[in-house]
């Protein structure tokens, strides 16, 4: 079964999805829960804060060699950003 966000009217066609993926809002509530994104996240074993090490770039699929720079374009790449515990 399907729901509809009163947010951004998005179609979710999933019931088991309790959040919009469009804008983060949760199931049957008007607004979105703006959480500050510069918030510090915590480790899920000790609660304790952790350190942002930097980002890895993560390469989907093959090197286009042949194509060069422009078969990078049909490639998918993700950001990751890394954090450590103490």
């Amino acid at each position: 079964m399907s729901w509809k966000c009163q947010n951004c009217n998005m179609t979710i066609d999933d019931d088991e999805f309790e959040v919009c993926w469009s804008c983060n809002c949760e199931k049957n509530k008007s607004a979105p829960n703006l959480k500050s994104n510069n918030s510090v996240p915590h480790c899920i074993r000790c609660q304790a804060s952790l350190t942002f090490i930097g980002t890895k770039n993560v390469h989907e699929d093959t090197r286009w060699g042949v194509l060069g720079e422009l078969g990078e374009f049909f490639v998918n790449k993700e950001n990751l950003d890394m954090h450590a515990c103490k």
